[in-house]
């Protein structure tokens, strides 16, 4: 399968099964997920990273102000219904991301079979949460309270010049979203997330069956809110599958 892409979206081919688009957690590049799209392209999918801006090559792209206006941004940057039916992995704010990519796709004829919301609370739970933080100190402590960082990279000046306006621009879009629990999509959506996530909740992660028309599936894995590093190869294997 071939279609037209921004650059920016990361191919790594598979030769078999639905193409794969995967959206990073809050202030994450797409080379953070480098090592899962390689072992979900070593099951033979054709798999998809997309890049939001304010990060790498998209350092000086202008960030959208909101969740719905990022993802219609992704949904224009690619021609995905040439790419067939579409499965999609988001994590953590990228799986909501991915929601509202599905929505406005699902209205233009753009075919998503299903939705992996990974370390995610569910839509409709965000505008109730408490805000994300925007100054510099209080993202910091956040991104040390998630862990998935190298400590020594946080305290690296350059590092953290980088870092902290992509997280903020990710958080400022994630504060200002929200959702009606009546909302759903046609697509079946799969809840997975680690056991021991102090983040997001079990019961925000379930409520995931609340978008869907289609089926609902939730599953749990060992470890925080970056399980997913410590079970590359059985995330893949769960995902590819369906």
């Amino acid at each position: 399968m071939s279609a037209r892409l921004e650059p920016w979206i990361k191919h790594f081919p598979g030769d078999a099964g639905t193409a794969t688009v995967v959206f990073p957690h809050a202030g994450g590049a797409a080379a953070a997920y480098r090592s899962f799209a390689i072992a979900l392209a070593g099951r033979g999918v054709d798999t998809y990273v997309v890049q939001y801006p304010k990060r790498a090559e998209r350092l000086t792209h202008q960030a959208p102000d909101t969740i719905t206006e990022l993802a219609a941004e992704l949904l224009g940057a690619g021609d995905w219904a040439a790419l067939g039916p579409l499965r999609l992995f988001g994590h953590c704010m990228g799986a909501v991301v991915a929601f509202e990519f599905t929505r406005l796709a699902e209205q233009r004829g753009v075919k998503v079979r299903e939705l992996w919301a990974s370390a995610s609370q569910a839509p409709s739970t965000v505008a109730g949460s408490r805000p994300a933080p925007t100054a510099d100190r209080d993202l910091i402590a956040d991104i040390i309270d998630l862990g998935g960082t190298d400590a020594r990279l946080l305290a690296d000046e350059d590092f953290l010049e980088l870092l902290l306006p992509a997280i903020r621009a990710d958080y400022r879009a994630f504060n200002n979203y929200s959702c009606g629990r009546d909302v759903r999509i046609a697509a079946d959506i799969h809840a997975i997330g680690g056991r021991e996530d102090h983040r997001v909740a079990r019961d925000l992660l379930r409520q995931w069956d609340l978008h869907t028309d289609g089926a609902f599936t939730f599953t749990l894995f060992d470890g925080g809110h970056f399980y997913v590093d410590a079970h590359l190869g059985d995330v893949a294997e769960l995902v590819s599958c369906t």
